[in-house]
């Protein structure tokens, strides 16, 4: 890759010089092989067309930049806020600095992201896919040109990495259950992708809970959310609507839960006399919610400086392959009053 700023290329430089280019990269880096004679020269060209090396072409050459590279969906998800400072934790230790990437749920952009990294912008990946994505050819394509990448919540199954997640599954079984020993029996789940793996691990688990307890699930009881909120919206409160009360919820994330509130107050419901919830969420307001709000809380910061720990062994140590290997770290369910005591 050619190095320029101002298009003063090295080629260019050497061109001028009568020398060759590795003669004057070597000049311009200080190189004990290069005579002084022969520096003072380059540097002099070097001033003169005012030409400064390009540091991702020389990080592409070096795999050094002591950069990582992290890819989400969202900053307004306060799981993504709190692994970010995990990650952060172990980077600042170890001398790294962190590029954070916004996807915005689009598949394209998830694209382009990766496919800038191969640039040689990072040396390593943190990820959580977006919503969009069901493949993962882009993901290859990196990991082709020797980029070590670890998934973090969520995650592409079919990609042979490590992928550090939390008990998806469990967790929505344990949510599930608690709803049902409260005396609910009609349930409802809301979701937010029918393809990502974290999305239908979460209904797998709510599914065998209803199936271990006798109760059949039903296809009208699940909600997928879209990105047109106003008529999620007014889909959910049809729904709330049409049970009218004793209903349950397991909300698959944090965006999720204010929709139940405002859909309960417009139909004049009551949280938890008349409907139930509780939401995977790590937000720190879900206390102070009327009433306080039940979650599934995940160890978010612990997640993002697992998964941090491990990219940077896998950068600082030689012929260190990452392992296709699932480290799950488990939730806690924090009982609030949005569920009956």
């Amino acid at each position: 890759m050619k190095e320029k700023i101002n298009n003063v290329t090295i080629k260019m430089l050497a061109r001028q010089l009568g020398l060759s280019v590795s003669t004057v990269s070597k000049a311009i880096s200080d190189s004990h092989e290069i005579s002084v004679l022969t520096k003072l020269r380059v540097n002099d060209l070097v001033q003169k067309l005012n030409y400064v090396p390009n540091p991702y072409a020389s990080s592409l050459r070096t795999r050094n930049s002591k950069t990582i590279g992290v890819v989400i969906p969202e900053v307004a998800d306060s799981f993504f806020a709190q692994a970010i400072n995990g990650i952060e934790s172990v980077a600042q230790e170890k001398g790294y600095h962190v590029l954070i990437y916004l996807s915005h749920e689009n598949f394209e952009k998830e694209k382009k992201i990766l496919k800038d990294f191969e640039s040689g912008r990072v040396d390593g990946v943190l990820m959580s896919v977006a919503r969009e994505t069901i493949l993962h050819h882009h993901i290859d394509a990196l990991m082709d040109k020797k980029v070590p990448l670890v998934f973090f919540d969520r995650v592409m199954e079919e990609v042979n990495t490590t992928k550090i997640t939390t008990n998806d599954f469990e967790s929505a079984y344990l949510a599930t259950v608690h709803l049902i020993k409260k005396g609910c029996t009609k349930i409802l789940f809301l979701s937010f992708s029918q393809t990502l793996s974290i999305s239908c691990k979460r209904l797998d688990g709510y599914k065998k809970a209803l199936l271990d307890y006798h109760l059949k699930p039903d296809a009208g009881n699940i909600i997928t959310f879209t990105n047109d909120a106003e008529k999620d919206y007014l889909g959910l409160k049809r729904k709330l609507k049409s049970i009218k009360k004793g209903a349950g919820i397991v909300a698959s994330v944090e965006k999720l839960a204010l929709p139940v509130y405002q859909a309960c107050e417009d139909l004049q419901l009551s949280i938890p006399k008349d409907v139930q919830l509780i939401c995977f969420s790590n937000v720190d307001t879900a206390a102070f919610l009327h009433p306080p709000l039940t979650t599934i809380t995940q160890p978010a910061f612990e997640m993002g400086k697992i998964a941090a720990s491990i990219l940077v062994k896998s950068l600082e140590r030689k012929n260190f392959e990452l392992p296709d290997e699932e480290i799950i770290i488990p939730a806690v369910m924090v009982l609030r009053k949005s569920v009956k005591g």
